[in-house]
């Protein structure tokens, strides 16, 4: 099943014109009011906590220089995705980069353990056992190839449909299906990694 996050909401119209004019002081409420999904995306492409908070900030500074040429013909975080994907990508492949030309062997995805949940149920034996899968299922995921990775957190993180993650990633309806197919494939061959 699908964690989808409520709709972006949308930036007020006159914040988002005196943003667009420099305002400073209404640029910055539509980040606070935008940072945490567009986090959440990020994270979920490349895996790892303060690589995560880097990108956003590098997401950010491009809003701010390119939020004059945004025209309202789409919602403004539909306008938002593709930025944040190119960006979390693009990170991803400098890193490999790196890693090829300092380190030739295999180094794996270093990713930050997330912290534990507050406990629901006395039930002790099933927590550790939910936290085993979901586990397991953060490492599956971190262990895709980073554009399988991109598409299927667009699609079950931020619930965008095959037009819209096309239009993210910039790449046809067809691949991006196609993807997405080949990500939950992937997923469903590693024990214990199913959602």
């Amino acid at each position: 099943m699908p964690n989808t996050l409520p709709p972006h909401p949308e930036p007020d119209p006159d914040l988002l014109r005196r943003a667009q004019a420099g305002d400073e002081a209404a640029f910055g409420a539509i980040m606070r009011s935008h940072y945490e999904r567009t986090f959440r995306l990020v994270y979920s492409i490349v895996r790892h906590e303060a690589d995560a908070r880097d990108v956003c900030q590098e997401i950010w500074l491009t809003v701010w220089r390119e939020l004059p040429k945004f025209r309202g013909e789409a919602k403004f975080g539909t306008w938002l995705h593709p930025i944040a994907t190119r960006r979390s990508l693009d990170h991803l492949r400098k890193r490999r980069r790196w890693f090829d030309r300092f380190l030739p062997f295999d180094t794996g995805d270093a990713t930050v353990a997330s912290a534990p949940e507050p406990a629901t149920t006395d039930d002790a034996g099933q927590q550790a056992e939910d936290r085993d899968r979901k586990a397991t299922l953060q490492t599956a995921i971190a262990a895709l190839p980073p554009k399988l990775r991109a598409v299927l957190a667009l699609r079950e993180v931020e619930g965008l449909s095959y037009a819209e993650i096309a239009q993210a990633t910039a790449i046809p309806t067809g691949t991006v299906m196609s993807r997405l197919y080949h990500a939950r494939r992937l997923l469903a061959q590693k024990p214990g990694a199913k959602p």
